[in-house]
Parts: C-alpha cells; sequence; structure tokens
C-alpha cells in the first residue's frame, strides 16, 4: 500500500488508502461510519448521522464564495466483497491489500473498493483542504448502496439543502452521466423434501470457477458465462443420461456480481460412473471453448467425493433444473432512442440448494419501470410453472434524464476547455443513487462522473491512476465555477 500513498494528487491517495485500511462490506459498514464521522469531526465541521448510517459533512464555502447555493457531493461508503478463490481475507476484518502496477492500482485476489472509494476519497480531500476553491459543501456519504441501495432509499427531504448534486460514482472519464436503469430482486426461498440414497451410488463434486464475472449492469451486455447457467447445464445434462441426484449446490454470491464461480455435490449410480466422467470432461470442454474469448480462466473440474447421500427429491429436482433452464439471464432489450444502452436485463445472481432448503436470486434492471416489472414477472411466470414461489422486493426507480439542466452544460463545457474534446452525455446500465434521492428532491440537478475503473465487484477490479488525476482535474474546475 506504501506505494500507492505516493502517487498524485497524494492527498486523494492518502485518504483513499486510509478508507481501505476500514473493513466496509455492503451491510457491514459500522467501522466506516464510525471512520468518517470521526474525520467530519476531527475537522470541527457539521457532521450527522441519520438513522441507517448515512452521514452528512458541511463544510463553509471558501473565501468570496460563501454565499453561493451549497453543492452536494455524493458517494456511498460501501463496497463489493469478492475473492478468488483461494485468496484468504476477511472483508469484515482486513485492510485490502492494494498496489500501483504501471498506470493502475489493484489489489491482490480481492476486489479493490475504487467502486466508490476513489469517489469518497475525494469528497474527503476537499473537505480537509484549506485551499481548494469550492462554494457551500454538503457531503454525503451513503450505506449499502451495492445491496439494495438501501442508504439512499431511507435519507429523508429536508436534510440537504444544494441545488445540484455531484455523484462521483461512474467509471468512464470520458463520460458524464445523466440517467441510470431501476432495479428489482427476484428472489425464491422455500424448502424442498429430502430423499436418503443407498450405497450404490458414487459422490462428486463438481466446480466451476475462473470465470471472469463482473458488474450486473455495466458489463451483462458482454456476453460473460453465467457459473449458474453452466452449472445447471450440467446438472441437467447428467440428469437426464446418469440419473444424476444432487446433494448440495452453492452457485454465485452477490445480486449486484455475475457469479463467477459454482460447486455441486452429487452422487450417480455406480454402474455410471465411467461415462458421467466422460460427460463431465467432453461437456466441460465444449462450455470452456464456447467461453473462451469472454472466459479464458474458466475451469470445469469433477473430483471424487464423499458427499451427503440425502438427496434433493426426485419430482422436485427435475422442476428445479427445469425452471433455472429457463429462466432468463442478460440482455433482454436494448434502447432504441441511446445508441449502445441497454435497457433491460436480468442477473440470475445466486443460486444454493441443501438441507432440504433452495435460494434463487436474480437482480433484474432497466431504465424503463413498467417494462423491468414486466420483464420480472415472466421470471415469476417461469418459476411458477414449477411450482416454485419467488418474490419482487427492493423495487427501486431508475434515473430520468434532463439534458437541459444547467449542470450538465457546465460540465461539458468545463470537460471541452480543459481537454480539448467533446465529453459524452450518456445514461447507464448500472443502478446510481441519484433516481432515488430525486424522489425527495426533485428539484435538484444531478450529474454523475468519475475515473476509469474496470472490472468493478469482481477482483480483476482496478484504477487508472491518470484517470483519477484528471477526474480530480475536472472536479476542482468545476467547484470553482458551479
Amino acid at each position: 500500500m506504501s506505494n500507492v500513498r505516493e502517487l498524485q494528487p497524494k492527498e486523494l491517495w492518502n485518504h483513499f488508502a486510509d478508507l481501505n485500511a476500514v473493513p466496509r462490506p455492503s451491510k457491514k459498514e459500522e467501522q466506516v461510519i464510525e471512520f468518517l464521522k470521526s474525520f467530519g469531526e476531527n475537522l470541527k465541521l457539521e457532521t450527522i448521522v441519520d438513522e441507517v448510517g448515512n452521514i452528512i459533512i458541511r463544510k463553509p464555502g471558501s473565501k468570496g464564495m460563501e454565499n453561493k447555493d451549497s453543492v452536494v457531493l455524493q458517494g456511498h461508503m460501501d463496497m463489493v466483497p469478492q475473492k478468488n478463490a483461494g485468496v484468504e481475507h476477511d472483508f469484515e476484518k482486513d485492510s485490502i491489500n492494494m498496489y500501483a502496477d504501471g498506470d493502475w492500482v489493484k489489489a491482490k485476489g480481492t476486489t479493490l473498493g475504487a467502486d466508490n472509494g476513489i469517489g469518497v476519497a475525494a469528497i474527503m480531500t476537499i473537505l480537509a483542504s484549506n485551499d481548494i476553491p469550492h462554494p457551500p459543501i454538503e457531503a454525503l456519504f451513503t450505506v449499502d448502496e451495492e445491496t439494495g441501495l438501501t442508504g439512499a432509499q431511507a435519507l429523508k427531504s429536508g436534510l440537504l439543502t444544494g441545488t445540484n448534486l455531484l455523484n462521483l460514482d461512474t467509471e468512464d472519464d470520458d463520460e458524464l452521466t445523466i440517467g441510470c436503469a431501476g432495479g428489482v430482486d427476484v428472489t425464491g426461498d422455500g424448502k424442498y423434501e429430502e430423499e436418503e440414497l443407498g450405497s450404490d451410488h458414487v459422490g462428486y463434486e463438481i466446480s466451476v470457477k475462473g470465470l471472469s464475472g463482473g458488474h450486473s449492469g455495466i458489463e451483462i451486455s458482454l456476453g460473460r458465462a453465467n457459473s449458474n447457467k453452466v452449472m445447471n447445464r450440467l446438472l441437467y445434462g447428467a440428469t437426464h443420461k446418469f440419473d444424476l441426484r444432487i446433494a448440495s449446490l452453492d452457485g454465485g454470491s452477490l445480486r449486484n456480481a455475475i457469479p463467477r464461480e459454482s460447486i455441486a455435490e452429487v452422487l450417480v449410480p455406480n454402474k455410471s460412473a465411467a461415462e458421467f466422467e466422460k460427460f463431465i470432461a467432453e461437456e466441460g470442454k465444449t462450455i470452456i471453448s464456447e467461453f473462451k474469448s469472454t472466459d479464458p480462466e474458466t475451469e470445469i473440474n469433477l473430483e471424487k467425493k464423499d458427499v451427503p447421500t440425502k438427496v434433493v427429491a426426485k419430482n422436485f429436482q427435475a422442476k428445479f433444473l427445469h425452471a433455472i433452464y429457463a429462466c432468463p439471464n442478460g440482455v433482454y432489450r436494448m434502447s432504441p432512442e441511446i445508441e449502445g444502452l441497454i435497457q433491460t436485463s436480468s442477473n440470475l445472481a445466486r443460486i444454493t440448494l441443501g438441507d432440504g432448503k433452495y435460494l434463487i436470486h436474480c437482480l433484474t434492471r432497466s431504465s424503463i419501470d413498467t417494462e423491468k416489472m414486466d420483464f420480472a414477472q415472466s421470471i415469476v411466470s417461469t418459476f411458477a410453472l414449477a411450482d416454485i414461489k419467488i418474490e419482487l422486493t427492493g423495487a427501486y426507480p431508475g434515473w430520468i434524464p434532463k439534458p437541459e439542466a444547467p449542470i450538465v452544460k457546465l460540465m461539458s463545457d468545463t470537460y471541452q476547455k480543459l481537454f480539448k474534446e467533446e465529453v459524452k452525455v450518456t445514461a447507464t446500465h448500472g443502478g446510481l443513487e441519484c433516481g432515488i434521492i430525486g424522489k425527495n428532491y426533485p428539484d435538484m440537478d444531478m450529474i454523475s462522473f468519475g475515473p476509469n475503473i474496470t472490472g468493478p465487484h469482481s477482483p480483476d477490479e482496478k484504477v487508472q491512476i491518470s484517470s483519477v488525476q484528471k477526474f480530480w482535474k475536472l472536479l476542482l474546475e468545476v467547484l470553482k465555477h458551479i
């Protein structure tokens, strides 16, 4: 981490390093809440912690800008806790082990937390500065953005007075984002009957790992493999050929991450063992070949293992595998108005079977709320055919673009002046908190921007050093003129 602290702008990178020393996985933000609260109080700035843990820190305008309208600088304090198989890291206790590699900052085997740690660090730098020109600042740090945007949803009206909000949570430094998708959780959990198998079966563990994964909104259109779909393909095929029975299944992790790994414990009749092993080897090679461009590190392994002889009841297993096969995953519709924008998609994020209980979790997104709910209902109907009940929860709205807002012109003109090129004004298929915050602050104009971050929500996450410098330069210039 020491070499990261030497990067420029030094104050920003040091605040990022300080932040990454504090554990902050989503829904486990107690330590980072205290960290940011102490940060504001130590600067002798007005610091408010609301009922859910969101933090607002107010700083008066710099000399000559005291009477300007307040500007809200906003980022989320939580991060996605993802790590590679075999990496020892406790996201509730350990610091992020990061390092500089050429023009990039990376983490060793885990997510980096640049999403949204760089934005938070930039805000911290402005709050702590004595020489940066700026209007009155309301720094808003929200909790739990990554697993439900619940911090933004719980933010009450009347707390903020700013007329403009700068959200520092996007991942392309040549874009200004003025709209985003909404989402809804599509979740099923319940119980199933188990059966006991005799001794005429042999146990195996099937593992799917090494997939590229990634952000289930921004990167859902890249055609990457979904470990839950890959595993289901193997199980479905083997069930029909060899009467395979499932003892347990554990695939994926977070709702907003394309699943990278899946492990299944299965049993097959002794007489079918050799042919089953051959089938998994051949089918595995086929799948790896199909995804060699998008998921070049894919591994599909099979090993004999003593597994529980209690298995999923045959009737439920058949229905479950059919439903997972039929469940939509990936891009459903592209925007007919904005070229290249994903309009509607779904991510089959999490599947588990074991001890008589099952869990299914999808995240459906769309920039059109009615289409979002219609697509989600198609998933509900898919599982209903298998007598699996699915609920829709945690729905949040999209952010409707306002391209005519003065902040869009100011930032576009500033970008052109600084970098001698036009900036892209666009919308994203990712989820941003702007739409939710806008429900309680409808008159506040909003815009989102940030540095180049690749691989968010996966252990491949990295942030470009030169791009952070570019982002910082733009932010400082905008604050002078807003």
